[in-house]
């Protein structure tokens, strides 16, 4: 993304947020545009996915805190009035040029004093580059940049098993993004053909013009920036260079991977222009609750009924895990509530550790008994001391 597009964009307008906007904001706002505008929810609707694009290039910025200030830096220059047309250059007349004025921080011979620090201030751009990637036609400004552009980062949600979450998985995931046509290699023309260069700006792309006291450049409206143009166009792109298209990619999620965990794929987001390295690919885990177990950090919870005859004489539990079952002892005497622990039978940690598998016991009560239950249960009252309960009754006494 070239710094003019930061001077002519309104990130904050695209994604519908104030400019004070927090970064929960943000993503919340961005989430919502994507779900709403994604290829894959509107097939064929170019302006859902041109409003897509415009969400995802507005959140690569705002979403990073260093992009985002930089951003506001910039606006914010330009929005205080400071270069309004008609500045002058000292008292005489020669033409103004803005990358004279910012020439210091270039670390040129005879600079004043910044040197290279403050050289990539906006989003890897010194002053100088800023004002000559938008102004030319000055005193030695060197012209506009038009080189590689990194693709745009790319975002998908995945929904993963309980099971796999834990245990690690690698699935395969399908992605409808922007690509290079594969008919005409990104070159827009028809097979056999050739784009020719443009002859009002000469492949530049860019045309000068004059305006008051200095010269800027704006767009070639005959190529529409390009620098060439088609005569005949590709028929699967109709002269674009790109398609939208299905691919496949492998991902590997970890062991452990948690609900709402964010995983970057470095180099498989949408790909780069005129050569540049491709943007990222950012998954959204979201994990399902599984029937049985739960989940605490690094440990998997488990709760298992008892009753009450096992939870005053103890018992041996069999248990199941997310591999193979165990049998854990429940003493004699357990109250309702108490938690058991099998050791490393939880989730595996970064650092090669496994939680735990954390039991809890409920003991249950029988709604309904038989006869010979109730003889026997008031057999068992008579034989048994009766509950501790001195507190209650000395405050009953009061």
């Amino acid at each position: 993304m070239s710094s003019k597009d930061w001077l002519e964009k309104d990130f904050y307008a695209v994604l519908g947020v104030a400019k004070s906007a927090s970064g929960d904001e943000i993503k919340k706002a961005y989430r919502k545009l994507a779900r709403e505008n994604h290829p894959d929810h509107n097939p064929g609707n170019q302006e859902a996915e041109d409003r897509f694009k415009a969400a995802s290039e507005a959140y690569d910025v705002l979403s990073d805190d260093k992009k985002r200030k930089e951003y506001d830096e910039m606006r914010s220059l330009f929005g205080s009035g400071a270069f309004r047309r008609g500045a002058r250059a000292g008292g005489g007349g020669s033409q103004f040029d803005p990358s004279d004025l910012f020439g210091g921080f270039s670390g040129a011979p005879g600079a004043g004093g910044a040197g290279g620090a403050g050289d990539r201030r906006f989003g890897g751009a010194g002053f100088s580059d800023i004002f000559s990637s938008i102004f030319s036609g000055g005193t030695g400004g060197p012209g506009p940049r038009r080189g590689p552009q990194r693709g745009r980062d790319v975002e998908a949600e995945v929904t993963l098993d309980f099971a796999h979450a834990v245990q690690g998985t690698t699935l395969p995931l399908t992605l409808r993004s922007p690509g290079v046509c594969d008919t005409c290699h990104g070159n827009g023309a028809k097979p056999g053909t050739t784009p020719r260069t443009c002859p009002q700006c000469h492949g530049s792309g860019l045309i000068s013009r004059n305006q008051g006291s200095f010269s800027f450049s704006e767009p070639c409206r005959e190529c529409q920036g390009a620098g060439t143009i088609v005569e005949e166009k590709c028929p699967e792109c109709r002269g674009t260079g790109g398609v939208t298209k299905n691919r496949t990619i492998n991902v590997r999620f970890p062991a452990g991977v948690a609900d709402g965990q964010r995983i970057r794929l470095s180099g498989r987001g949408e790909p780069g222009d005129k050569g540049g390295p491709a943007g990222d690919l950012y998954v959204q885990v979201k994990v399902r609750q599984d029937d049985l177990f739960g989940r605490t950090g690094d440990d998997i919870t488990l709760t298992v009924p008892i009753t009450i005859a096992e939870a005053v004489l103890g018992t041996d539990l069999r248990v199941p895990t997310l591999d193979s079952p165990v049998t854990l002892r429940v003493p004699p005497g357990t109250p309702s509530g108490r938690t058991l622990r099998a050791r490393g039978k939880g989730v595996q940690r970064r650092d090669g550790k496994v939680g735990d598998l954390l039991v809890t016991l409920d003991v249950q009560v029988p709604t309904g008994v038989t006869d010979e239950a109730r003889d026997a249960l008031e057999q068992f009252a008579k034989l048994t001391p009766a509950a501790e309960r001195g507190n209650i009754e000395a405050r009953l006494r009061r």
